[in-house]
C-alpha cells in the first residue's frame, strides 16, 4: 500500500478549493511549483545560485506567515491586580506583513491605546498581538480592525484605538512607484469615538 506523502504544515486551514486527500499538496510539490515559477520569470532554477532557493522560500514562510499558527487568546493574558482607569498606550510597534493582493511586503508601525475596565495586559502582549495578525496575508485596513476587535473581546475595555502607518512595496516597487507614500489607517472602538478621548490618544502617539 502506497504511503500518503506528509502534508506541509504551512497552512493549517484548508481552503474550499484545496486539493483532495487523493492528491495531497506535499512539500515536494510546493518546491517543484517554485522551481517552475523561477523558470517562468525567465531564470534557470538549476543554476547554482537558485538550487536551494525554493527551500529557502518555504523556510521563510514559516516566519512570514507564522500568524496562522497563533491565536490571539494565547497571547492576551490579562491581569486585574494593578489595573488602572487611565489610558494605556503602546506606540510605534514595528511590524512586517504581506499584502494579500500582490504578495508584496508592507511594513511600518502600529500604535495601540485602550481604556481599561478592571483588567490590563502585560505590555509585551500588545506587541505579540500585532505579530499574530501581521504575520499573515493581510490588507492594512483589516489588520487594524482585527487587533482592535481582539482587544475589545478579550479585555472588554471602555474602548480601543489602533493606528497603523505603513509603506507598501506594491506601490513603491511596482505599479505607480511612489516610494515615499505612507498609508495611514485606524480602528476606533467604544469610548475612543468621543473626540476628546481620541484627541488625547493621538496627542500621545505623536
Amino acid at each position: 500500500m502506497r504511503k500518503t506523502a506528509k502534508r506541509t504544515s504551512l497552512s493549517p486551514v484548508k481552503p474550499a478549493n484545496a486539493q483532495t486527500d487523493k492528491h495531497p499538496l506535499t512539500e515536494e510539490k510546493i518546491l517543484q511549483n517554485l522551481r517552475e515559477i523561477l523558470a517562468y520569470i525567465g531564470d534557470d532554477p538549476t543554476r547554482e545560485g537558485l538550487l536551494e532557493t525554493p527551500k529557502r522560500i518555504v523556510r521563510s514562510w514559516q516566519k512570514l506567515f507564522g500568524g496562522y499558527k497563533m491565536k490571539p487568546q494565547d497571547v492576551l493574558k490579562t491581569f486585574t491586580e494593578g489595573s488602572c482607569e487611565e489610558m494605556v498606550v503602546l506606540k510605534n510597534i514595528e511590524f512586517y506583513s504581506t499584502c494579500e493582493h500582490h504578495l508584496q511586503p508592507f511594513f511600518g508601525t502600529i500604535s495601540i491605546g485602550y481604556l481599561p475596565k478592571g483588567r490590563v495586559l502585560g505590555i509585551s502582549k500588545l506587541a505579540r498581538l500585532v505579530e499574530v495578525y501581521a504575520r499573515r496575508l493581510q490588507i492594512q485596513e483589516k489588520l487594524v480592525a482585527q487587533i482592535a476587535d481582539s482587544l475589545m473581546e478579550t479585555l472588554q475595555p471602555y474602548g480601543v484605538m489602533v493606528v497603523c502607518k505603513a509603506k507598501h512595496m506594491c506601490i513603491s516597487a511596482r505599479g505607480i512607484e511612489k516610494h515615499d507614500a505612507v498609508m495611514v489607517t485606524s480602528a476606533i472602538r467604544g469610548a475612543f469615538k468621543k473626540m476628546e478621548v481620541r484627541s488625547e490618544f493621538l496627542e500621545m502617539i505623536k
